[in-house]
């Protein structure tokens, strides 16, 4: 089938500009997917997710997902990637992970809104980015990598401390500076190649790793696969 890549546990269907998830794909691999992208479509709704119950990583960059993101339980995933997507309610997305997901240990939501830095918006500084990281490990403190880069000691004991009071307020976006965002493309690092059939969302030290049309997107490299 066309677009579908399967090897091992690992099933990716990257750049098919499927709007929902196709039911074939949760009856055929869900109940052995351990790793599932589904990068560079046209998502709006996660449903039929709830066919791989054993995921353990879920590539989900550069599709439509906004605030009404809904994930079944995955009690065993540990790896989510968000990245260009259009989530602006930070806190509501980070409860909705704190129940849902109680293993996640790397999370990247960089290219939304909800994200706040400068790639994305000139008005959001550095300042703006690192009182975002404390909010979320407040939330989520078991996170060992946010956004490619790797939890410091030290966040964590500010995350504690301060970390209910780094509150990001949602920005107010009108549809159609929205609409020109979506189109703008979203470079962060260096550009580098690799085809969509080898796209690779793992864990560990990070490099930022770009794929086929609209390249974007970064991704987490595990120790033992260096």
């Amino acid at each position: 089938m066309a677009g579908l890549v399967v090897s091992g546990t690992q099933v990716s269907y990257i750049g098919q500009d499927c709007r929902e998830i196709p039911e074939h794909l949760g009856r055929d691999f869900g109940h052995f997917a351990k790793r599932l992208d589904l990068s560079f479509n046209l998502l709006r709704s996660l449903e039929g997710l709830s066919a791989f119950t054993g995921l353990e990583e879920l590539i989900l960059d550069n599709n439509l997902l906004g605030n009404d993101l809904a994930l079944p339980g995955l009690p065993r995933l540990h790896t989510l990637t968000l990245n260009k997507n259009r989530i602006t309610d930070l806190e509501g997305l980070l409860n909705h992970l704190a129940e849902v997901t109680p293993a996640l240990e790397y999370l990247s939501l960089l290219g939304n809104i909800a994200c706040p830095n400068e790639l994305v918006n000139l008005e959001k500084d550095e300042d703006d980015y690192k009182r975002y990281r404390c909010f979320v490990l407040y939330k989520l403190p078991n996170l060992k990598f946010l956004d490619a880069k790797k939890v410091t000691k030290s966040e964590r004991e500010e995350a504690l401390v301060r970390g209910e009071f780094m509150k990001v307020v949602k920005p107010k976006v009108s549809k159609d500076i929205a609409s020109v965002s979506s189109q703008l493309p979203y470079t962060p690092l260096p550009p580098g190649s690799r085809s969509l059939t080898s796209h690779q969302g793992v864990l560990g030290r990070c490099h930022y790793v770009y794929y086929g049309k609209n390249s974007e997107g970064n991704r987490f490299i595990r120790d033992d696969q260096l």
